[in-house]
């Protein structure tokens, strides 16, 4: 007899049982969205998993860093709202120890068989997960249809596959050690002139440029329609005030990228508005 599906906080228990951060996703397949307190990370933010830093926040807030192993957490009256809207399950890949290769559709998959040793394999709704042990930094698009979620990055719980989960091989973290072609390389100086003048930098102090790259994350996350246009017109606001001093690395680039995924955007979708954007200012 076929057994009746467990709910997503169930599913949620049983991980974490199994050393397993979890967090629960909205409708869209997304994180749910910061609470008043932690809106535009005023709290200061919950940089990772195990070191919650100066937030506190008893809810799912921050997306992948409220994940969490603690069963008290899970069942918590803070996150019993979040459980009654969710769809399914994610993880941490990293704090689980684990690093997903996503592949995207049927070439990546392709690619994967004759590139990387087999690993345990989920599918997905276009492609698979391949999933190996070890950790690595997270990086999307790192070739056609394939992005790698381990630090900071979330997965979507698919069941467990098949096949046995080897060793993170030297072939995947070679990927992410390449720059993305969509992203501008760290402390790359893009084209065109200062706008501070006389070759000043015009963010005057560190805390400008991140504070501003922490708005735009949330008017990402926070969008509720449009997330195309959303996406694009932000990617197009960051670039005309960061784009030309050469301040904009890759990490923050990588930051609004994951905005814009947390809401369903595909990293073709991101790669896309930024060179349009970047087009449209002539960088």
């Amino acid at each position: 007899m076929t057994q009746p599906a467990l709910s997503p906080q169930r599913t949620a228990l049983n991980l974490a049982a199994s050393g397993v951060p979890v967090l629960p996703l909205r409708r869209g397949k997304v994180p749910f969205g910061n609470c008043p307190t932690c809106t535009d990370n005023a709290c200061g933010g919950r940089p990772n998993m195990k070191v919650p830093g100066p937030c506190r926040c008893p809810a799912p807030c921050h997306g992948w860093a409220a994940a969490t192993t603690d069963p008290a957490v899970i069942v918590s009256p803070a996150w019993a709202a979040a459980w009654r809207q969710a769809v399914c399950v994610a993880y941490h890949p990293g704090g689980a120890g684990l690093t997903v290769v996503d592949l995207d559709d049927a070439d990546a998959i392709a690619w994967a068989r004759t590139s990387l040793p087999a690993t345990q394999t989920v599918p997905t709704t276009r492609g698979e997960h391949w999933i190996y042990r070890g950790v690595m930094t997270s990086r999307n698009a790192v070739r056609p249809g394939v992005d790698i979620k381990s630090t900071m990055a979330y997965a979507r719980w698919l069941g467990p596959g098949t096949g046995t989960v080897t060793a993170l091989p030297g072939a995947v973290c070679a990927l992410a050690a390449k720059e993305p072609s969509p992203a501008p390389k760290a402390q790359q100086t893009l084209p065109g002139p200062l706008q501070g003048g006389q070759g000043e930098c015009p963010h005057r102090t560190p805390a400008y440029l991140a504070r501003g790259i922490a708005m735009a994350e949330q008017r990402i996350t926070e969008a509720s329609s449009a997330v195309h246009a959303t996406v694009y017109r932000t990617f197009l606001a960051v670039l005309s005030r960061h784009g030309r001093c050469g301040c904009l690395t890759d990490a923050y680039v990588a930051r609004l990228f994951t905005a814009a995924q947390s809401k369903g955007e595909t990293a073709r979708h991101c790669a896309d508005a930024w060179t349009n954007a970047r087009t449209t200012l002539g960088l």
